[in-house]
């Protein structure tokens, strides 16, 4: 396997993976996300100002920020519809999860058409800044699964069951 093949593992297990199929403990982004009821989509938990809706939101408008400036044009500003298309407290779940696919599949196949020689190569950040290849990709993956984190918590404290199956 190429280094390209193995990020682009990693980055669809971070975003995707299914995880412990056999206790259904899974650790990626979407495996988290789709576990989410309803009811948790908007709820701000007490004490707190983000929900799950938002964090999914700032998960796919950064993943569109990071492949426009990386791989595109680099026009995009985070106001454009582009990079986020709905206000915080109006994304539909199920509209948000296809664009989330679809935001994740851009910069997955951008990154396949990689050669391992282009994973040193300075690439543009969207705050202007010249970064190695391998860098945006390791940032985007550890990205999915930071925040893959923070909705597996959220949910948990939403539903009143925040502690250790095994606790």
């Amino acid at each position: 396997m190429t280094a390209i093949d193995e990020l682009v593992y990693v980055l669809l297990e971070g975003f995707s993976g299914a995880g412990i199929e056999e206790s259904n403990e899974g650790q990626s982004f979407m495996q988290n996300l789709l576990t989410v009821e309803g009811s948790m989509w908007r709820t701000v938990p007490q004490g707190g100002i983000r929900t799950i809706e938002s964090i999914a939101l700032h998960v796919g408008s950064c993943k569109v920020m990071y492949d426009e400036y990386a791989f595109g044009p680099g026009r995009l500003s985070w106001g454009d519809p582009e990079v986020q298309p709905w206000p915080s407290g109006e994304a539909p779940f199920d509209e948000t999860i296809v664009w989330l696919q679809d935001v994740h599949g851009r910069f997955v196949d951008h990154v396949r058409a990689l050669r391992d020689d282009d994973l040193a190569t300075p690439r543009s950040t969207n705050w202007g800044e010249l970064r190695e290849t391998r860098w945006l990709i390791s940032t985007m993956a550890q990205h999915d699964v930071y925040h893959a984190g923070e909705v597996n918590h959220l949910r948990s404290i939403l539903a009143a069951s925040d502690a250790w199956r095994w606790g």
